[in-house]
Formats: structure tokens, sequence, C-alpha cells
């Protein structure tokens, strides 16, 4: 399971690949991972992604002015890999571990210190990132919501352990609250503190 180091280091990632490309097409490979139908992943050709977040172990990305999130939870065995070129053949729906594919267009927003020439020539040049998922139990998670807030895994959330409310005091007062309950079992409830345990 990508930890919450991990998690932190995608959305960097991405702010710094993603934010500022527009995306020109979405593949679903893998419907079950899924959890909303409306609005459709369509609606966000064209748009712009204009930001990367993370709550907890999920990713967000907001596309577009009126921005729309596509929430991911990368589960236990989900992985987020940049490919630099993307693939235009669509993955083949319901074979291998591609879940869902996004391809993004045009050039980041922010600076990056490694760009190549190429990057800086071929705007059109296609990039994005396939969501892969290894193992028998497929539980990565893919929304498309108006707001995190819709997701429900998102809505439940504690303090995130990296918010600077987040000091020792303020953990005290969790382990006081939670009673007789094990350390272990207060550090794994997501609606405590999120983003440490499963």
């Amino acid at each position: 399971m990508p930890e919450l180091p991990e998690v932190e280091s995608l959305v960097a990632f991405l702010r710094q690949h993603a934010v500022g490309r527009t995306v020109s097409r979405v593949d679903v490979a893998a419907i079950n991972a899924l959890s909303t139908y409306d609005p459709p992943l369509s609606a966000l050709h064209g748009q712009t992604v204009e930001a990367a977040d993370r709550y907890g172990k999920f990713l967000d990305l907001s596309i577009g002015p009126e921005p729309l999130h596509l929430v991911i939870h990368l589960a236990r065995a989900g992985w987020l890999h940049w490919r630099d070129p993307l693939s235009a053949v669509p993955p083949k729906m319901g074979r291998g571990p591609i879940a869902l594919r996004v391809h993004l267009t045009g050039t980041p927003s922010h600076g990056l210190a490694q760009e190549t020439a190429d990057d800086k020539t071929d705007p059109d040049r296609p990039v994005g990132f396939d969501l892969t998922e290894a193992g028998t139990q497929k539980k990565l998670s893919v929304a498309l919501v108006r707001s995190p807030d819709q997701v429900p895994g998102v809505a439940r959330l504690g303090i995130d352990p990296l918010d600077k409310e987040f000091t020792p005091e303020r953990l005290g007062a969790i382990l006081a609250d939670a009673g007789g309950r094990q350390l272990k079992g207060v550090l794994r409830d997501q609606a405590t503190i999120a983003g440490i345990g499963n």
C-alpha cells in the first residue's frame, strides 16, 4: 500500500508535471475502478489541470475553471505511473494491470528543472499517466466529483498529520479522547488521523 510520504511525493510530482496541462482523453480499462458516473469522465476533455492536492491517502486533481475533482485512492496495490511519451493506444478493457489512462497535452504551468528541448518545442507531445493495480483484490478507486467531500472516504477524514495544526498537544488530546483503545487502532482510524495506517 502506498504510504503517506509516497502519496505526498506523487502530489508534488503531479504539481510539477501535470498542473497546467490539458486533458485530451481518458481511457477506462477497469470499469470496477470507477466509483462515480455523474459527471462522466468525458467532462474532463479539453479542461486544464488546475491543481493537485492530497486528502489523507487520496490524490485529488482539480480540473477545469469550475473544477471537477478526479479523486484517486490507490488502495493496497495501486500506483500512478507517469508516461512520457504516453501510448496513444487505449489499454485493453479488463486485461492487464491498467485501470485508467489519462492523456495530457500542453506544457506544465510550473517550470521543470529537467525540461528537455522536445518539451519546449512540442507542447502537443502526448504525456500522462496510467493508474495500475497489481494483485487479485481490485480496490483502486477513481471518482469524478464536483467537491472532494462528495467522496465518502474523504468526507470522514480526521486531521492530517502534516497539517500545522497537528501538534504534540493535539495528538495528546486525540490519544486522551481514545480512552482505552490501543494506539494502533487509533492511528489506523482515518476519521481520527488521516493518512496513517490503512
